[in-house]
């Protein structure tokens, strides 16, 4: 190989080892933030919803947790293997919160598979797969039992997606994940720093495939100030990550041949890796047909090999060649930045690094290609013509998109103010050229000029026939003065929410609400001759939609709010 090959290729790989680092580590970053935020976002609306309706962990169910979580994934721009949501239950609140959930689950295992879309499976079939104690899993003898253990336990509640448990075939909903003997290491480690961990886990991908990943455990608080100092750890995200799957589309087609080592600076033996209690390694030892128990002894270490877009796993140790070895890059991928002296004793939180290594395949692309080099710079002088005239082309439609997209927000947000008929009528007044429209009226310019020709006339029609809806709720004065702002905002703007929505239906103009009163309006802004008939259906459903809405509104905000009643006057 030339010199000039050997400059050539290993330049290249510097570049594609830099590019695959930064993002690695923006993505990362990015996953912990998003994690945070929603992880801030869950307690706060707990802590707000203990207060109103008298609700705590371990006994609270996330409202829309399937949405959130796909959210959170695609804030993450890397495939999540699942995401976990696991409470925090002490040793008296087993039975009690085995109850919970059994009432809970059929809620939200409809909410998932109507996000989801999943069709294939209805709520009984997943209930009927769903353990209704907190249980474990014995590996070896492929069993699963109620948990016996004391202390703490962190069952399994909601999940994103809902699917079942491949090596069981049941919902994981229940399933004690202390059991697991690496991700109890884990949690001692959260609960003791209230701080986010990783670590190293094998675990199914579909009913055959095992791969290795990360578990990220991420704390959820009683409150929403994470400093606090009286802060309690409540509940945990747990988040399982596929490596291979994140390494993925950072490259581009024809960029072959990089190796990246994945290693952690924590060494795992085998029962920890694979969560088998130390009493059974023995066991497991001659089930696995290894002699000596110190080669169960591990490193935390994977190698890929980034082809483009696509990721190749070549094992589960250091396999890259080791000719190339002069020529490997390092970065640090994952820090928490923990002292040593906060994490409890012979427990380690490991710090994640890329180890980059060129291949034969990405040498013998620059080998077999010194020709099409010099072919390549004829191309690029015509490319970059080309690309001088795309380049302008580019811009002027860039700043007619944005001048559009101007005009669109600015047209919305006249149509959120006024009535279709006005705002067009508005966009008439505004194109004559005195900036006058023929029936008199300030324009936008007068506006922003600061004009005030008293002496032209207000655009305004009359309409000679219409009627006039006035409702108020009857006995609201004294229910207010016995309740908590919140709860008469709540009140009011349920109530409001559901006048609107039947407003709408009708084609009844709200004009305006003060207070506890909703003033609307039936022929306007388009006439119309049964616009009485409009009006008095209004009314009607508007007063079954209070009986049912005060109804409900009586658990949370008391028993005497059924009592209020919508008082409505119509004049024609």
């Amino acid at each position: 190989m030339t010199q000039t090959i050997h400059c050539s290729y290993s330049t290249k790989f510097k570049g594609y080892a830099s590019k695959i680092a930064s993002v690695s580590r923006h993505k990362a970053d990015q996953l912990f933030d998003a994690l945070d935020a929603i992880a801030v976002m869950v307690g706060s609306q707990a802590a707000v919803e203990n207060e109103l309706l008298n609700t705590s962990w371990p006994f609270y169910t996330i409202p829309d947790f399937s949405v959130k979580a796909e959210r959170l994934v695609d804030i993450i721009g890397a495939t999540v293997n699942q995401i976990l949501v696991a409470p925090v239950v002490q040793e008296h609140e087993r039975d009690a919160w085995a109850d919970y959930a059994n009432n809970m689950n059929p809620v939200w295992f409809q909410d998932s598979l109507e996000n989801e879309g999943n069709t294939d499976l209805t709520v009984e079939e997943v209930l009927q797969r769903t353990l209704p104690f907190i249980h474990t899993y014995d590996t070896l003898n492929l069993r699963l039992g109620r948990i016996e253990r004391p202390g703490d336990v962190l069952p399994l509640y909601q999940q994103y997606p809902l699917r079942f448990e491949y090596s069981t075939n049941t919902m994981g909903t229940g399933y004690d994940i202390l059991s697991l003997v690496k991700v109890a290491d884990q949690y001692e480690i959260t609960k003791e720093t209230l701080r986010p961990t990783i670590g190293f886990s094998r675990f199914l991908i579909d009913s055959e495939t095992f791969v290795t990943g990360s578990q990220v455990l991420q704390p959820i608080y009683n409150t929403a100030d994470t400093t606090a100092g009286d802060r309690k750890l409540v509940a945990i995200f747990a988040m399982l990550l596929n490596w291979l799957e994140f390494f993925k589309n950072i490259l581009t087609q024809g960029q072959d041949g990089v190796v990246v080592v994945l290693r952690s600076n924590c060494i795992t033996d085998f029962a920890l890796r694979y969560g088998i209690n130390e009493t059974d390694i023995e066991d497991f030892a001659d089930f696995y047909d290894v002699d000596n128990l110190e080669d169960l002894i591990v490193e935390d270490v994977i190698t890929y090999q980034v082809n483009g877009p696509d990721v190749i796993l070549l094992g589960y140790e250091d396999v890259h060649d080791p000719k190339y070895d002069y020529l490997e890059a390092m970065e640090v991928f994952v820090d928490l930045g923990f002292d040593k002296k906060d994490i409890p004793e012979g427990k380690c939180v490991p710090t994640l690094t890329l180890h980059f290594y060129p291949s034969e395949k990405l040498e013998a692309i620059y080998r077999n290609s010194e020709p099409v080099i010099y072919a390549s710079v004829v191309v690029v002088i015509f490319v970059f013509t080309s690309l001088v005239f795309l380049m302008y082309v580019y811009f002027v439609g860039k700043r007619q998109r944005i001048v559009m997209d101007r005009i669109i927000k600015q047209d919305k947000i006249v149509t959120d103010v006024f009535p279709i008929a006005i705002r067009d009528r508005l966009y008439e007044a505004q194109a004559q050229p005195t900036g006058k429209s023929r029936r008199g009226g300030h324009d936008l310019a007068d506006l922003e000029n600061g004009s005030d020709d008293l002496g032209s006339a207000p655009l305004a029609d009359l309409f000679p026939s219409v009627s006039v809806v006035y409702a108020d709720i009857a006995g609201f004065t004294a229910w207010s003065s016995a309740r908590e702002p919140q709860q008469v905002f709540l009140l009011l703007e349920s109530i409001y929410h559901s006048l609107d929505k039947i407003a709408y239906r009708h084609d009844i103009f709200k004009v305006e609400t003060v207070g506890d009163c909703y003033v609307a309006a039936a022929g306007l802004p388009e006439p119309v001759d049964n616009h009485a008939v409009l009006a008095c259906k209004f009314a009607l459903n508007c007063l079954r939609k209070m009986r049912q809405s005060t109804v409900k509104l009586e658990v949370s905000l008391g028993p005497d709010t059924a009592d209020l009643a919508l008082r409505i006057g119509i004049h024609r």
